[in-house]
C-alpha cells in the first residue's frame, strides 16, 4: 500500500529542481493519442485477461477461506514493482518499454537479452490465451474442434486485430478501450448480482473449510496471483505514443492494479462463498454464477471469457510490436522492423510479423507449451526494471520525470522480491530462458559494432 500511496502523491507533482530532459527523445513519426485513462484501459485489459476465469479454483485449494485476503499480499508485491516502473518509465517519451529502460541503463548487450525476453513472452503468452479462447469457444461451436477449422478461425481473428492496428494507433487504441470496458462490465454484473444475491439469499451462501494453509500453499498461491497480473509492464511498450509519459504513466499503473485488485478480491470471495469444495471447480466464475443467475445470464458470464481473452489478444497486438519496432530503430534490430507506414503512422512491419508469429504460435502449440514459454521471463524484465532505478539515478540525477519516495528501498525490495520468486523455477524453465539468451547473444554479436544516431543519445 505504502508503494502505490507514495506512487499517487507524487503522481502530479513536478520537481522544478529536476531540468534535465526526458533520456530519449520522441519518434517522430508515432502519433500521440495515449491518454492517461486508455493507458490504465489497456494495463487492465492485458492483466485481466482468461486467467481470471479459472485462477479463482486453484488460489481457493491452496489458501480456502483466506484466499481473497491473499490478494492483499500479492498487490503489496505488485505495487513494489510497480512503484519502481512508475520511476523508471516517465523518465522515457519512446516506445520500447523495458528494453529501452535497460538500454540507457546498462547499454546493449543487456537491452537485447531483455528485448528479446519481453517480445517472445508476450508472443507465448498471447498464444496460450489464443489457445484457450478456442477451449472456451467449442462450448458454443463445437465444430472449432477440427485442426482446419481451428486454424482458420485463428486466422480471422488474429488477422483482424492487425488490420486494426495497422491502420492506426487510434483505431487499436479504441478496440482496445472496448475490450475492456466489456469485460470490466460483465466481471461488475457477475460481482454486484452475486454480493446482492448472498444478502438477499443468505440460504445460497457457503462456508469455505477453515483448514490451515501451510507456507508452500501461501508459496504457491502467491505466484499464481502474481500471474494474474502480469502484463501491466506491457503496456508501458507503447510509451511512444502516450501524450505525458512523466504524468500519464504512474497515475496509470495507480489506478490499473488498484481496480484489478478489487476485482479479483470481490470474484474470489463469491468463488469461494458461493460454490461447495470450490477449489474442484474447472469454471469457478461460471459455477459461481449458477448458483444466484438466471440460465441466460450465465451464458453472458460464459460468453465474457471469450471477450476477456479476445481482448487480452487485442491489448498485445497494440503494445508488442514496439518492443521489435524500438529495437530496429535503434539497430540491435534489422533496420525494416523499425519502419513506419507514412499514412497511418504504426509500425506496420512489426505488427504484420508478430501477428505472423503469434499466430504460428497458436497454431503449433498449446496452452501448456505456450505458458512455459511466459511464465518466467516476466520476472527478469521486473528485476531489470528495479535494478535500472539507483542506476538511472546516479546517471541523470536531474531528469523530469515522477520520483519515487524511497525509491532505493523499493528498488532492493523489489528486486529481493523477484529472486525469491525465481529460485521456484523448474529446469524446464530455465532451459527455455537459456534458449531465448543464447538467441539474443546471436543477435548481439551480429549488431555489437553498429552506431547509429540514438546509440549517441544513449
Amino acid at each position: 500500500m505504502l508503494a502505490l500511496r507514495s506512487l499517487y502523491i507524487a503522481v502530479n507533482t513536478h520537481h522544478p529542481e529536476q531540468a534535465e530532459s526526458h533520456l530519449t527523445q520522441p519518434s517522430s513519426g508515432l502519433v500521440r493519442t495515449i491518454g492517461r485513462w486508455s493507458l490504465a484501459a489497456l494495463m487492465v485489459n492485458t492483466m485481466v485477461g482468461a486467467s481470471i476465469f479459472g485462477l479463482p479454483a486453484l488460489i481457493a485449494a491452496r489458501l480456502g477461506e483466506w484466499s481473497p485476503l491473499g490478494f492483499l499480499a500479492a498487490f503489496a508485491i505488485i505495487a513494489v514493482i510497480a512503484a519502481c516502473m512508475a520511476e523508471v518509465a516517465s523518465q522515457f517519451q519512446d516506445a520500447g518499454g523495458p528494453y529501452l529502460y535497460t538500454r540507457v541503463a546498462f547499454g546493449r548487450f543487456l537491452a537485447i537479452q531483455n528485448g528479446w525476453l519481453t517480445w517472445l513472452t508476450r508472443i507465448a503468452a498471447a498464444s496460450a490465451v489464443a489457445n484457450l479462447f478456442i477451449t472456451y469457444l467449442r462450448d458454443f461451436v463445437p465444430a472449432v474442434r477440427g485442426p482446419s477449422v481451428r486454424a482458420g478461425v485463428l486466422t480471422v481473428l488474429i488477422g483482424f486485430l492487425a488490420v486494426v492496428n495497422y491502420r492506426g494507433v487510434t483505431s487499436g487504441n479504441q478496440l482496445s478501450n472496448l475490450f475492456t470496458i466489456t469485460k470490466v462490465s460483465l466481471l461488475a454484473f457477475f460481482v454486484i448480482a452475486g454480493l446482492a444475491a448472498l444478502a438477499l439469499h443468505p440460504d445460497i451462501r457457503v462456508n469455505p473449510a477453515s483448514a490451515p494453509a501451510s507456507y508452500a500453499d501461501w508459496f504457491e498461491a502467491l505466484l499464481l496471483m502474481m500471474y494474474s497480473y502480469g502484463g501491466f509492464e506491457a503496456a508501458l511498450i507503447a510509451s511512444g505514443e502516450t501524450r505525458n509519459a512523466r504524468k500519464d504513466i504512474p497515475f496509470a499503473l495507480f489506478v490499473a492494479i488498484a481496480a484489478t485488485t478489487l476485482l479479483y478480491i470481490a470474484v474470489q470471495y463469491l468463488v469461494i462463498h458461493t460454490i461447495p469444495d470450490a477449489g474442484a471447480s474447472t469454471a469457478p466464475v461460471v459455477d459461481s454464477a449458477r448458483r444466484f443467475l438466471p440460465h441466460w445470464a450465465v451464458h453472458l458470464v460464459a460468453a465474457g471469457t471469450l471477450v476477456s481473452a479476445y481482448g487480452y489478444l487485442s491489448a498485445n497486438v497494440l503494445h508488442t510490436p514496439r518492443v521489435t519496432f524500438a529495437m530496429g530503430e535503434r539497430g540491435d534490430f534489422p533496420a525494416f522492423f523499425g519502419s513506419i507506414h507514412p499514412r497511418s503512422r504504426t509500425p506496420h512491419v512489426s505488427i504484420v510479423i508478430f501477428a505472423a508469429l503469434l499466430l504460428i504460435f497458436s497454431i503449433a502449440g498449446d496452452f501448456r507449451w505456450n505458458a512455459l514459454l511466459s511464465s518466467v521471463a516476466r520476472l527478469f524484465v521486473y528485476g531489470s526494471v528495479a535494478a535500472a532505478l539507483p542506476v538511472l539515478r546516479k546517471k541523470h540525477p536531474r531528469a523530469d520525470a515522477f520520483r519515487l519516495p524511497g525509491g532505493m528501498f523499493f528498488s532492493t525490495l523489489a528486486l529481493l522480491f523477484t529472486a525469491v520468486l525465481v529460485t521456484r523455477m523448474h529446469r524446464g524453465e530455465f532451459i527455455v530462458i537459456a534458449i531465448t539468451a543464447a538467441l539474443a547473444f546471436v543477435n548481439w554479436f551480429s549488431v555489437r559494432n553498429r552506431v547509429i544516431g540514438f546509440e549517441r543519445e544513449t
